[in-house]
């Protein structure tokens, strides 16, 4: 694998993590501050030593931070951060054998944990903390030989309204910012998979497809279609005289005012470099060759102000779509057949297949 490639992998992963390690981060503080009170509404009720109090404290409102802290300055966040929510199963199931299994106290916080587990790593991550739990808590129960307890008393139960109310609010919420910032990139990913990165308009695979979705449609319903394919004149002598800045300019500048002639049930693509397409469906040629006409008087106006001896000119090939063409390839090639004949005849003019 190439140096630079490398490079950018581990960089990715890298800022991949930190981005996960943040998103764990408000969800953490919440639960742990609010976990604390389920807990410390067992441990009033019970001789408890002053250094569990301060472990507990610590656990509950110092751990965030350092569990954040720690996976921001790791070398590899994402590993660290999964750690960090390791961690958090094992004190949990510490607090539950702490408390004596008491019921309520410890489903909730066996509840809570599981859904933040779920919904940071899925089922995987679950099943690994609820193990390292479970086990935490059975251990020590054992080992400790604390008492079982699994009463739940009013108090407990009142005190334990906080983390099952607002947590799972909260998480819910986190959740939906994250799936609608998927939603987004997942739009954003789309939009490049079908269209051209530098005028907008569908790209040359995405276009086929629709032209044989529209091939299709014809021989089901027997409507007019036309194919048009529009090429800028001596597009080479405008890149070699103006360069080739001015060329992308007067490309965008083209699928701007295509998208003004054509009509929104149009479908327009950049079929490659200088070189553009436009499917009208309910179409005839006669129909297309106006469009194209209109399109034309347009594009005589100044448009390069910085350029007022620049003008755009475009030939244009137009096929109407008939038994003949069995497939879009032969759709394709009738256009294209007349659009030479168009740049053969002088171009900035429009010729319409035989």
């Amino acid at each position: 694998m190439p140096k630079k490639l490398h490079t950018t992998l581990v960089n990715d992963t890298h800022h991949s993590g930190l981005r996960f390690a943040k998103r764990t981060y408000l969800p953490r503080i919440v639960g742990l501050g609010t976990g604390s009170f389920c807990v410390g509404s067992v441990m009033i009720e019970h001789t408890t030593p002053g250094w569990l109090w301060l472990l507990l404290f610590i656990n509950g409102f110092i751990w965030p931070h350092i569990a954040y802290w720690k996976a921001k300055h790791s070398s590899a966040p994402f590993r660290s951060e999964i750690h960090n929510l390791q961690a958090d199963a094992v004190f949990g199931g510490i607090w539950i054998a702490i408390m004596g299994f008491n019921a309520l106290p410890s489903a909730t916080i066996f509840a809570m944990m599981g859904m933040n587990n779920i919904s940071a790593g899925g089922k995987s991550l679950f099943f690994r903390c609820a193990t390292a739990q479970i086990t935490a808590a059975l251990a020590l129960l054992f080992v400790a030989e604390l008492p079982f307890q699994p009463q739940t008393t009013p108090f407990q139960l009142y005190l334990c309204l906080p983390m099952i109310m607002i947590y799972p609010i909260f998480l819910g919420n986190v959740t939906y910012r994250t799936s609608r910032k998927l939603a987004e990139h997942k739009q954003a990913i789309m939009q490049i998979s079908v269209r051209d990165g530098l005028t907008g308009l569908y790209n040359r695979r995405h276009w086929e497809s629709l032209l044989s979705n529209e091939l299709e449609s014809f021989r089901r319903y027997r409507h007019k279609t036309t194919l048009i394919l529009i090429d800028i004149d001596s597009f080479k002598a405008i890149n070699d005289s103006y360069g080739h800045s001015v060329g992308d300019q007067a490309i965008i500048l083209l699928a701007q005012e295509l998208k003004q002639t054509m009509r929104a049930a149009d479908i327009i693509g950049r079929f490659g470099g200088d070189e553009f397409a436009a499917i009208l469906p309910h179409s005839t040629k006669l129909q297309a060759k106006r469009a194209i006409e209109r399109l034309q008087s347009r594009l005589a106006n100044n448009l390069f102000p910085q350029h007022p001896q620049l003008h755009i000119h475009i030939s244009a090939g137009i096929a109407e779509c008939d038994d003949t063409q069995e497939t879009p390839t032969q759709w394709l090639n009738a256009a294209d057949h007349a659009l030479y004949e168009a740049k053969k005849n002088g171009r900035n003019r429009v010729e319409i297949a035989e």
